[in-house]
């Protein structure tokens, strides 16, 4: 079994009163794919931040390759997700005054060093060298989240963190989307996808269903597609 690469541990966050998550124990493996799956309000997106190195928790410690980073300060948060974490939006994010190519080349920009050629290639490596020189606005919204996700791989990132990568767009730019993600899994990386979709989380390898902000259950994908394929029930 692969090391874990991210390790939540008895992990709670409060805001006032209101307690967001309680509890949290939570490991992905290298080269995972995790679904995290709930209603609104049962914790998500605090999770998914938290995960981000975008929040710090209220308590317990989050160690990402074997580093407790839950105590570092805002900046140490930021040169880690910048070096760690590859971050995929529902909303995108693009800047719109810059072509595809240039939005790729963002991310380098604050890495290390624009490189146009390496970020061509992250944009052939989904689908879309020959809309390299299109701004967002004459893109599709599939293409859109197509580039978002070459954004996020240019620099190599130990994680890959996707909130709801496909909650804009169609099934057909949905599929595509997803694709790309089983590509990606079966190359190695490790994948975290928040959703509402339950057959987005069913491609993924686990998914995490939060309530009220614990993991109400785990389940196992795989055993779940062989126990129908077995014409079991689950």
């Amino acid at each position: 079994m692969s090391a874990a690469l991210l390790e939540l541990k008895d992990i709670s966050k409060n805001y006032g009163s209101l307690k967001a998550l309680s509890d949290i124990d939570l490991s992905v493996r290298q080269g995972e794919w995790l679904a995290i799956m709930g209603p609104s309000g049962s914790g998500k997106t605090t999770l998914m931040n938290i995960i981000g190195c975008m929040d710090k928790p209220s308590k317990g410690a989050v160690f990402l390759e074997g580093v407790d980073i839950s105590r570092e300060s805002a900046r140490n948060l930021t040169v880690i997700r910048r070096d760690k974490i590859g971050l995929i939006f529902q909303q995108f994010h693009l800047v719109n005054y810059l072509t595809a190519l240039e939005n790729v080349m963002t991310a380098q920009y604050y890495h290390s060093m624009p490189d146009e050629k390496e970020a061509m290639e992250a944009l052939e490596r989904v689908g879309l060298a020959s809309r390299a020189k299109h701004l967002p606005s004459q893109l599709s919204g599939g293409e859109q989240q197509r580039v978002c996700i070459a954004r996020a791989l240019i620099n190599y990132p130990a994680l890959i963190l996707a909130d709801e990568p496909t909650g804009n767009l169609d099934e057909a730019n949905e599929r595509i989307v997803i694709d790309i993600f089983k590509q990606l899994h079966a190359e190695g990386s490790t994948i975290i996808v928040v959703t509402h979709d339950p057959e987005v989380a069913e491609d993924a390898e686990r998914t995490v269903v939060l309530e009220h902000g614990r993991i109400a259950r785990i389940i196992n994908n795989a055993e779940k597609t062989e126990a129908a394929a077995a014409g079991g029930s689950v």
